[in-house]
């Protein structure tokens, strides 16, 4: 009989009687290859990015156990975010990793006279985030796995190569890359002042895909009666969806777009508690249900909008972050879409494979991500946590 060997001395045990010792924060501010334009630039109202702000959290056990979770920011409010989770940190010391639904709960009290959504409860999705990494890897498990996961890949389409800011040549070039490295779908901008040029470069992208997936994003920058216009037009293209083609808070206009429209209506992704993703499944305004686990708090709370989509029957197709979102996707029981961008590569250790139009589970347990030393790189801003105190270690 051959004896097991035993496990590695480092490895962390469950004993049920784990507690928080510490949590590091970091913002680390991304640069992008080049500036960023979609709808809201091109009608004034924001400026290219140029940079994206992160926030990571850090969490670690008494007995070892490590998770990493994170939020993010375009724009405006990164700091904001990082100065948020600084003062709420001490709530985790001494917590049991396990009870992340008290935890997120009393840290969003902890900062409530700020509000329970927006940029209060982002800062709290980092921690959530690493929670959850953190307890998945206690059960030895990738997150979707731990979760309940209904399919070990999920249908994935590529967002990045199709700005308004990107050339129609070189977003032809971009759709061809994206289809030979295994993507399932593609997604471009529109909502640009002239609507002419917006169809010219569907139907120039519909060319060049044949009856490859097609999605279009208006970014909000249509009113009611040019989203009916464009609807129509766009439905000779066979689009798989039109993505915030209204205000995301115009619940009714989506209600009535969705009723007057062949092609599904997406939208989602700018709301910021599953109270607002509420009002778009009451109003019976959404196909495709687009929630982003940083900007809605975290996995805790997107949980329970996955929940109500399931119980409304609406398909999910989660906004960025898909380090995240793959794992949430492949636990939802109506086939899902991911959102596939690169812009984040940088920042981690690991790649997600995508293979035949799908994203693959990674294998690896909970998020399946290391923080890259070119994020540490790039960090301006980092302290420690733990019972002694807040220590900056910036610098």
């Amino acid at each position: 009989m051959t004896a097991t060997p035993p496990e590695p001395a480092a490895t962390p045990r469950p004993t049920g009687a784990d507690r928080i010792e510490s949590v590091v924060l970091s913002r680390v501010d991304l640069p992008l290859a080049a500036p960023i334009s979609d709808a809201k630039v091109l009608t004034g109202r924001q400026r290219p990015l140029t940079s994206v702000s992160m926030l990571f959290a850090e969490i670690r056990t008494a007995e070892g156990w490590e998770g990493v979770g994170y939020t993010y920011s375009k724009r405006a409010g990164g700091h904001g975010q990082f100065a948020h989770a600084r003062e709420i940190a001490p709530e985790l010391i001494g917590e049991d990793p396990s009870d992340i639904q008290r935890i997120w709960t009393r840290l969003v009290w902890a900062g409530a006279s700020v509000g329970r959504s927006g940029l209060a409860t982002q800062a709290v999705a980092a921690i959530d985030i690493a929670l959850w990494d953190l307890k998945a890897k206690r059960a030895g498990l990738p997150l979707a796995k731990l979760l309940g996961a209904h399919r070990d890949a999920v249908a994935c389409y590529n967002t990045s190569g199709g700005f308004l800011s990107t050339p129609l040549e070189q977003v032809l070039d971009n759709t061809r890359a994206a289809r030979a490295s295994g993507i399932g779908g593609i997604k471009i901008k529109v909502g640009q002042p002239d609507t002419r040029a917006d169809l010219a470069r569907v139907a120039a992208v519909r060319e060049e895909l044949g009856d490859f997936p097609l999605m279009v994003d208006a970014n909000q920058q249509w009113n009611r009666d040019t989203a009916v216009r464009m609807g129509r037009v766009l439905e000779e293209f066979d689009l798989v969806w039109i993505e915030e083609p209204l205000d995301a808070y115009d619940a009714a206009g989506h209600a009535a777009l969705a009723r007057e429209l062949a092609t599904p209506i997406a939208t989602g992704e700018m709301l910021t508690s599953p109270a607002e993703h509420e009002e778009l499944l009451r109003h019976g305004a959404v196909d495709f249900l687009q929630p982003d686990a940083p900007r809605v708090g975290g996995i805790t709370p997107f949980l329970k909008i996955m929940e109500r989509g399931r119980h409304a029957g609406v398909r999910l197709a989660p906004h960025f972050a898909m380090e995240i979102h793959l794992h949430l996707a492949a636990a939802y029981e109506i086939d899902p879409w991911v959102e596939h961008f690169d812009w984040l590569d940088p920042l981690f250790e690991e790649r997600l494979e995508t293979v035949d139009g799908r994203m693959r589970v990674p294998a690896r347990p909970g998020l399946g991500i290391t923080i890259s030393d070119q994020a540490r790189a790039w960090t301006d801003q980092r302290v420690r946590v733990d019972g002694a105190g807040t220590t900056d270690l910036s610098g």
